[in-house]
């Protein structure tokens, strides 16, 4: 029988975090598209 961890998933191939990580990269690269969208708008103008 196996417990859960109180402090999160651990995959044993894949070790704990991996996905926390590629959230935090689809964040990231989420917000810097939008705040370079507006960028592009106040600039050109659109």
């Amino acid at each position: 029988m196996h417990r859960r961890s109180a402090t999160g998933r651990t995959d044993t191939m894949r070790g704990p975090g991996d996905d926390e990580a590629l959230y935090a990269i689809g964040w990231t690269l989420g917000s810097l598209a939008s705040l370079g969208t507006i960028i592009a708008v106040r600039m050109f103008g659109m």
